[in-house]
């Protein structure tokens, strides 16, 4: 276990921060007095943040629009932090999209953008804030995965193939770091409501708009972030958070493989069969 962190004061970097978890994430961490950069591609939605993030406690939210595929920007998008607040106390890369496709019905670019935006973005930024942090001695990294990026299930190919490469490559990376002094968390939510599945990639590539029932039936975004912020005031390297019975795949993949695989094949020939 970590030490806790501490919002108060602290420059905390949220990817994702237009919407859904990393929204609310902002809105708490403002209310206990964290000084906030705010990066999603959608600036108005970014002001939009930040201004309830001021209301709530943070005069001063940088918003800082980023498209996470952009790798060539996140040196400059990095400088421009720290030439603002001169540090980075904590970068949560939260950005990110879902899929929702069988693998057969899937074009191959589905795959790519998967891993383009949930994995190789996370890793480029995480690149580019290092540096700064092994300079001071301090830092503290974490990523939103899923429940998927421990559990493979129907649907998700890519989105489970890219949330598993997220948490090796930040389980990893906690183990390289722990010597310069940096801590690095794993966030791994269930079914939270959210624009997550509106927002899910089709076949195609392109949004599905659709809602999904176990999305709509789960855990409430604030409460969410608040077991989330929970985590890290107490030093929790992985933080598993969702109220359905999701979260008990979790234990089962351990305690029983087998079972897991069953109930999941199951679970996928009822999609197909809805189809």
């Amino acid at each position: 276990m970590y030490s806790g962190f501490s919002f108060e004061n602290k420059v905390v970097w949220i990817t994702g921060a237009s919407s859904g978890i990393g929204e609310a994430l902002a809105l708490l961490i403002a209310a206990r007095g964290g000084r906030l950069v705010l990066s999603a591609r959608n600036q108005d939605a970014l002001e939009d943040v930040a201004e309830r993030c001021r209301t709530a406690g943070c005069p001063d939210a940088l918003v800082l629009p980023l498209d996470v595929t952009d790798y060539d920007a996140m040196a400059s998008r990095v400088a421009s932090v720290l030439q603002h607040f001169e540090s980075i106390d904590l970068l949560i890369n939260n950005a990110g999209v879902s899929q929702r496709s069988l693998c057969v019905d899937t074009d191959f670019s589905l795959y790519r953008q998967m891993m383009d935006i949930n994995v190789l973005g996370q890793i480029a930024l995480t690149q580019a804030v290092l540096p700064a942090m092994i300079a001071r001695g301090e830092g503290h990294l974490a990523v939103t995965s899923s429940v998927a990026g421990k559990i493979g299930v129907p649907m998700r190919t890519g989105y489970c193939a890219a949330k598993h490469a997220v948490m090796g490559f930040f389980d990893s990376l906690r183990t390289e770091v722990a010597a310069d002094g940096l801590q690095v968390t794993t966030i791994t939510p269930g079914f939270i409501r959210t624009n997550v599945a509106r927002n899910a990639l089709g076949p195609d590539g392109q949004p599905t708009g659709k809602e999904d029932d176990d999305i709509e039936s789960g855990m409430d975004v604030t409460a969410c972030a608040e077991v989330i912020i929970d985590g890290f005031e107490n030093g929790l390297p992985e933080i598993a958070v969702g109220s359905g019975p999701e979260m008990g795949l979790l234990q089962l993949k351990r305690e029983d493989p087998n079972a897991t695989f069953d109930a999941l094949a199951k679970m996928a020939q009822r999609t197909r069969e809805a189809r």
